[in-house]
């Protein structure tokens, strides 16, 4: 007689051909890979949004207002924000922290020296200064002094630079020379008026308005202005995911609008998580069909060589030892299986960090913690599930 796992040897070799074993095998290799995709996928994705070597600061903020229809035409009112509104705004989970942006009440008037011939008119605004992205120690006035640090928006030295400069056949200025010419500030109410000189102190990409510190703002709308605090018609909001479609849908829900260049990847990332939860679905329906074909294999495997197993129990054989060495046979199978799905993936991954630190987005070049995870945990649910199988197989057969 032949030695007993050179019998149990045969009977999976003779049980059926190897055509099921195959598919078995191609069906979970290809289950784990799209199953590690989609978790590697969720990864690199949290990643790009949150990770620090992709952070972009001026993208944390957002300017909202309302929008301006043909009904608030000549109603001011309705474009100012009311108490309600403001903490309605500050409750959602996706906002950090909300300041009110405070416009002035007088008019003001600029005049640049020397031979810029630049006069215009123009306003000024106020936001706590933890929502401005520029620090120097310039930032700050008292009462009394008679030069108001200004911050000006990027976008206003362009047009400068770029548009009327050119039109007008004027010298274009550099940021440093904008820093070290005196302004000519005049600001007025009436009968009252004041002259200051202004200093740019910095230029801002994250508020396009011409700001200057919140104490001279008070102290100018106190004395120049009405007298009473008017409700702030934009607000400017901290987000952690200016892209969140929880946001944008927020926004458009209450007629708000802010800068679309901002959020315009929102519909993006709405698309990349239906993607990833489609192929992860895939996946899970892939590793279904897998542990389905393998449980019909071994069920006809054991069906197929009944008298062979009733002879080596009657010869002696336990039905866990049949059931310890079938399971060395098979078991070698998903662990090479499950680990050239891990290098598939890694390679992926490893390419997917090279191609996206080209365009400065970075992700690591390895499998995340959560992937490895999830191969370890479908190899452990695929041995439970062929093993419960055995049991029960040779439990009816023997």
């Amino acid at each position: 007689m032949l030695p007993f796992f050179q019998l149990l040897k045969k009977i999976i070799q003779t049980g059926i051909g190897k055509g099921r074993l195959a598919m078995a095998t191609v069906g979970l290799g290809i289950a784990m890979v799209l199953l590690l995709i989609a978790f590697q996928a969720h990864t690199n994705f949290n990643q790009l949004l949150h990770g620090q070597q992709n952070q972009n600061e001026s993208a944390d903020f957002l300017v909202v207002n309302k929008k301006i229809t043909n009904d608030m035409m000549g109603q001011s009112a309705r474009s100012m924000f009311t108490p309600e509104e403001l903490a309605q705004i500050k409750q959602q989970s996706f906002v950090e922290a909300a300041g009110y942006i405070t416009s002035s009440q007088f008019k003001v008037t600029a005049a640049a020296p020397g031979d810029l011939q630049f006069y215009t008119d123009m306003f000024f605004e106020s936001v706590p200064d933890s929502f401005i992205d520029v620090r120097n120690e310039a930032w700050q006035w008292q009462e009394g002094s008679t030069t108001i640090p200004i911050i000006l928006p990027n976008d206003f030295l362009n047009l400068y630079n770029f548009g009327f400069a050119l039109s007008q056949s004027l010298p274009q200025i550099s940021q440093e020379t904008v820093k070290n010419l005196p302004v000519k500030i005049t600001i007025s109410k009436g009968l009252l008026s004041a002259q200051f000189t202004g200093r740019i102190v910095g230029f801002s990409d994250r508020i396009s308005s011409f700001l200057v510190p919140a104490s001279f703002m008070s102290w100018a709308n106190n004395l120049y202005g009405n007298g009473t605090a008017t409700a702030p018609s934009r607000v400017v909001i901290k987000t952690s995911d200016p892209a969140n479609p929880a946001l944008v849908q927020f926004l458009d829900d209450h007629g708000y609008t802010t800068n679309q260049d901002k959020i315009k990847y929102s519909k993006t990332k709405l698309i990349v998580q239906t993607i990833v939860s489609v192929i992860g679905f895939f996946g899970v329906v892939l590793l279904l069909f897998a542990l389905l074909v393998f449980s019909m294999f071994i069920q006809l495997v054991i069906a197929s060589c009944k008298k062979e197993i009733q002879l080596l129990v009657m010869l002696g054989a336990a039905p866990r030892q049949l059931r310890r060495h079938l399971m060395r046979q098979l078991a070698p199978l998903y662990l090479v299986t499950g680990l050239l799905a891990l290098v598939l993936v890694t390679a992926l991954q490893w390419w997917a960090a090279r191609t996206l630190a080209a365009h400065e987005m970075f992700v690591s070049p390895w499998p995340g913690a959560g992937t490895l995870i999830a191969a370890a945990v479908v190899l452990l649910l695929v041995y439970w599930v062929n093993s419960s199988s055995i049991r029960k197989y040779i439990a009816q057969n023997s």
